[in-house]
Formats: structure tokens, sequence, C-alpha cells
């Protein structure tokens, strides 16, 4: 997580003594910036840094500028002096770090940005980035954000009505599903959206203020990734009729509804592609990437040179064709039409209220074709031209840093950043599974590790970017949480991360109640309402009141929402850091195994014992004590806690 200033590990045990700044409101004032602003910039500096000044460092029209920063606060309680220093917001991003003359160094100088403190020279590439960009609308981070594959969450009686298509392999409710070969995308329950309507209540207890749906357009798969057309909702999830009431009920909640949809690519069976392939010379041949045709290879990976004629696809899919977004006709049906797949369900009676755009790292990239960054800038101003307070996710599952400089995606689905270091830490190297596409590590990952990847990825995006992230624990495409953990307990620990860290909770429907699955199409299991009353094998009660009390939490302290974050403690079994926001501090402990315990400066106690607001509901709670030598948490383990401290 970036050295200390001493290069290593503090002698203290804790990260607290290190000078610390963030985006958060606390450090930067909140933007919109705009370009020739002059943005005041804190740093916070513990007078046992051993830092006696501090220097912004701002690159400007690629050279570097060094000003003085001067003191605007000291607190002798705490023993830190708060450094301000101005950025001139120049470019996109403006990128900035501090210089600390810290003359106990062997250098005498130390560099602080986004990674920590570095007693070494550092690339820019983790520098502090301001954003002239608006950030994502306020309701985003309100509180949890909900994931439902349609398929599997509900039925509603009108369900047995409905006549199946040729494609489908019908399964009952309580039927495993497929994990791999025949059936995968063609296994079908019949879930649909009115079953949904059916279970709001279930959502609004666990503190969901986002409905997130995948895709409800039809095609020929239960995963929908295969739309046939943008201009309806499938019949068998209860038409367009079922979806505007679903609208309905989600907004007369006060909840907000999230579609998915594909910009990457259609399904094979989509009319545009159905005319592409039969004329050449048609509008929508061109809105296709081919095989030999303008700047795409002759042949290649994503090419099936059993199809005629040979057109490129998703990872070699035939059935997921590959839109050419070097086509005008793409633009406009997609984006810019005032029928359009992103316009026409934003507005009544369905009023959406945001995307997640399904392989959005993929979208507009192919060889030498990269227009990435331009489908996401341009969708967000389709959207944002529609109604000021949509929101725009994309998904990725890799490094998205270069794919969110800020006015593009709002955020994307943080399986780098968040959700591979915590399975990394969490899960169990036995357990034989992969997390997207990836082996899990061959041995637990140490915290400093864990640490150091997370702030790794945050450092590389605007701070407005980190905190909308979709931070998740699993989703329709990962094992479950509860295969890759083994044990409710730390299903708890990941929890407490995920309602704690900084960005948007996001859950895949039936990990509150501890469902199992071993890939993303084996968790793709049907929700079982009948065993909510009494539990059973997939509902586990005691999981879902650790959900709920921590979603809870997360939604009455504004510090968890929208409040930054300092680390104070990486050791090997124990994470913990403070959530900082200009009207409260909380401490949040998490250590999954017993641990050496720390002693935490006594300012943590300076207006009061903390406050315990959280502790472990299947495992321990760590204990805390103060004395003359600080705030003492104790080593137990697994165990988790959560205090507010006194101002």
């Amino acid at each position: 997580m970036g050295e200390t200033t001493a290069g290593a590990r503090p002698a203290t045990g804790h990260l607290l003594d290190t000078p610390h700044h963030d985006g958060s409101a606390l450090y930067v004032p909140p933007g919109p910036h705009a370009f020739g602003d002059v943005v005041p910039v804190r740093v916070r500096v513990p007078r046992a840094s051993g830092v006696r000044g501090v220097w912004l460092r701002q690159v400007r029209d690629g050279e570097p500028r060094t000003a003085p920063a001067r003191v605007v606060e000291s607190d002798d309680v705490r023993g830190h002096d708060v450094y301000e220093a101005d950025v001139v917001v120049h470019s996109a991003p403006t990128t900035y770090r501090f210089l600390l003359d810290q003359p106990g160094l062997p250098g005498g100088y130390a560099w602080l940005n986004g990674e920590g403190v570095h007693a070494r020279e550092v690339a820019d590439a983790h520098d502090f980035r301001l954003t002239t960009a608006s950030p994502a609308p306020a309701w985003l981070a309100a509180g949890t954000v909900y994931q439902i594959f349609p398929d599997r969450f509900a039925r509603s009686a009108a369900a047995d009505g409905r006549e199946l298509p040729d494609w489908a392999l019908p399964a009952t409710w309580e039927a495993e599903p497929v994990a791999a070969g025949t059936g995968v995308g063609t296994q079908l329950y019949g879930g649909d959206l009115d079953g949904v309507v059916e279970h709001l209540d279930h959502l609004e207890s666990l503190g969901v203020r986002t409905v997130y749906l995948c895709p409800v357009f039809p095609g020929r798969s239960n995963h929908r990734y295969d739309a046939s057309t943008f201009d309806h909702v499938d019949p068998l999830l209860g038409g367009d009729a079922a979806y505007a009431r679903l609208a309905e009920a989600v907004h007369a909640r006060g909840m907000r509804l999230m579609g998915d949809i594909t910009t990457n690519h259609t399904g094979a069976g989509h009319d545009w592609f159905t005319r592409a392939q039969a004329d050449p010379t048609s509008d929508e041949h061109a809105m296709f990437m081919w095989a030999g045709e303008g700047s795409v290879p002759a042949a290649g990976a994503d090419i099936d040179p059993d199809v005629t004629p040979a057109y490129v696809s998703w990872l070699g899919h035939a059935s997921l064709p590959k839109l050419d977004w070097r086509s005008p006709e793409v633009w406009r049906r997609m984006v810019d039409a005032e029928d359009s797949a992103i316009a026409r369900w934003m507005r009544p009676p369905y009023d959406l209220d945001g995307w997640r755009v399904d392989v959005a790292n993929m979208t507009g990239r192919y060889g030498p074709e990269d227009s990435t960054t331009e489908v996401a800038r341009r969708i967000r101003q389709r959207m944002l031209a529609i109604d000021p307070e949509a929101a725009v996710i994309g998904e990725h599952f890799f490094d998205y840093t270069a794919d969110l400089p800020g006015d593009g995606w709002h955020g994307a689905m943080n399986y780098s950043g968040f959700s591979r270091p915590v399975w990394g830490w969490l899960a169990d190297p036995g357990s034989g599974l992969e997390h997207v596409s990836v082996p899990l590590p061959r041995r637990p990952q140490p915290g400093r590790a864990v640490a150091a990847t997370m702030r790794d990825f945050t450092a590389r995006v605007p701070w407005q970017i980190a905190a909308a992230q979709l931070n998740n624990l699993g989703s329709h495409d990962t094992a479950r949480l509860r295969n890759a953990v083994g044990s409710p307990q730390f299903v708890e620990l990941g929890a407490a991360l995920l309602f704690t860290y900084p960005g948007v909770p996001m859950l895949f429907a039936g990990d509150e109640v501890g469902l199992r699955g071993t890939n993303g199409e084996h968790a793709r299991v049907t929700m079982a309402w009948d065993q909510a009353a009494t539990g059973g094998p997939k509902w586990d009660g005691s999981i879902l009141d650790v959900f709920r009390g921590l979603s809870t939490l997360r939604g009455t302290h504004p510090a968890l929402a929208t409040g930054g974050i300092r680390w104070a403690v990486a050791d090997d079994d124990a994470l913990a850091y403070l959530r900082e926001s200009p009207d409260e501090t909380l401490l949040v402990v998490v250590a999954r195994a017993p641990w050496s315990g720390v002693t935490l400066p006594g300012w943590i106690a300076q207006g009061g014992e903390p406050e315990l607001l959280y502790g472990g509901g299947l495992v321990g709670t760590p204990t805390l004590a103060v004395d003359a030598a600080g705030v003492r948490l104790g080593g137990d383990g697994p165990a988790v806690g959560i205090w507010r401290i006194a101002p």
C-alpha cells in the first residue's frame, strides 16, 4: 500500500502517523471543478511523522511545477498540522502530488501520492486527480445496489401460462443449475418481472436503493445478453407492460431502477444482424465487423471460420456478433435517435434511472480500433440530456483505470480493485475456484498486499470515480462468495468490507442468504422463497441478519457513504481504516484470524471512548481499551468491529 515515511512498516504497528490526503470533502472542496478554477487541497500531517514542510507538485502542460503549502490548522490535541496548497485546474484530469520535507530520511524528503508515502522517486501514474466532469448522482451512493438475474429470482402466477420457446430446456424451480456443457445457456426456470415486484419488501428490508436487472430483452438464452431486439421486453418476462409495472413499483418505494445493455454486440438472431447477413449493401451490414473488411484482421481468435460470411463475435461465440462503432448507423440506433436502445427506456412509462453497460471494456475495441472512451462519453452525454440524474456503470473485469478518466462511465463493477483482493484475503485456497477466469491464489494473501492492491486501483482514478465504483463480493459471472470463503463467518468478514469500503455496495441476489455456486453459471441459482420464513439449505437467516445490519449501518452513516479512507492497519490477518467525513469519523476493524493487536494514537479517544456501532454477528468483536498508551485494539479473530470516534 505504498511505503510509510521510513520506507517500511512504522514501529508503532499502525499507519496513522503517516501524512494523508484523499479526494473526499475533508481534503478537497466538492466539485465539479471547471478549467481555470483554483482548488485549495489539504494534507493532514501528524507531527510524529517528522515532516517539517510540504510542497505541492502539479503537472501543467507536461511540465512539473512545485509551490510551498501553508499551514492552515494546528491541532495540539491530535498532534497534527493541516497544510493547504492551490491546484489550478488546467487539464483533464488535473494531477498533483505532495513533496514532504522529512530530514530523518536518507534523502531528506518523500512523496505523497494516491498510493501513500514513498521515500523514493515515483511515476506520475498514481498522482491525485481532479476532473472537470460532474460526479455520479447522489442516489447511487445512497444505499445498496441489488443485482437480479430475472430468470432465477421469482416466478409470478402468470409464468405458468406462458409458452416456452423452442430453444428452452424447462427446469423446476428447485433444480440445480447446470454448471457447464449442454443446457448452460438454455436451462429456463421462468422467473419474471412481476415476480420481482412481489418481493420488493425483501429488497427494502436489505436497505436496497437501486434495483439492477440483467437484460430483459428477448434472445435465445436464459441470460438474454444475446438480444434479438432492443425495442421490446421479452414476453417470457411479462413484456413491456410488466417492465412498466416494475418501474412504477420500484419508484413508488423511492428506489431506482438500472437496466443492463450490450453495447459490444447483439445476438445473432437480432433483426439488424439477420438483415446484415442477407444484404452486404444494407445499412445494417456496416453495423457489424466482418473478417477482412476495413481495418478488421482477416483472421483472429474472435472470428469463426465455419461461419459464412465470417464475422467478429464476442470471444469467438458465433451467437454474439460484434457491433462496429465506426458506423454512424450504430451511433444512431444505439445512442442518438429518440427511439435508440439507450434513450427509449429512460422515458415513461419505464423511466430507467441508469444503465449498466455489458463488457464496456470491449465496446468499440478490436485490433487497431479503439473508440471505447468516446462511446462512454457520448452515452453519458445522451443519458444526461434525458435525465440529469442518470447514472452509467461499465462492466470491466480487469484493469479499468485507463477507461475511467471521469467524463465517461461514472464508475465500473469493481472486480479488480475490490472483489479480487478481498477474495484473495478470505477465500479458501483449497476450493479450486476461479475469480473472473483467474485462479485464486494458492495461499491466502497477506493483508498488506490486499490493502496495496485496493489502494493502487483507487489511486489511478479521480476520487469521484472511486466513490461510485460498484464494489461486489460476486455476481452472475463468478462463483458464490459462500463457496469461495467456505464458512458463514468469512462471509461476514467480506460483508463488513463491502459495506464500509469507499464505493457503492452491490449484492448479487441470494448472496445475502448464503446461496452457493461453483462458477458463474452454477451461481445463477433460484431464490428459495419457500424457505424464507423457516430457513433451509438455501436460506441462511443468520447471514441475512448480517447483511441487513451492515446495510442499515451504511445507510445511516454519511462517512461510510461519502467519506474518505485513511488506512490504520494492514497486518497479515487484520485490516483497519478510518472513514472520515466533515461530520463524523468511523473506525473499521476486520480480522480473519488472531493477530498481534495494535495500539492506536490516544487522540482516537480524545472525545471519549469510541462508540461501538457494530460488533460481529457470526464472528467475534475485537476488544478496544483506552489507557495512557493510547487505544488498544485486541488481536481477536475472526472478528469485526465498527466504532464511531467522538469529535
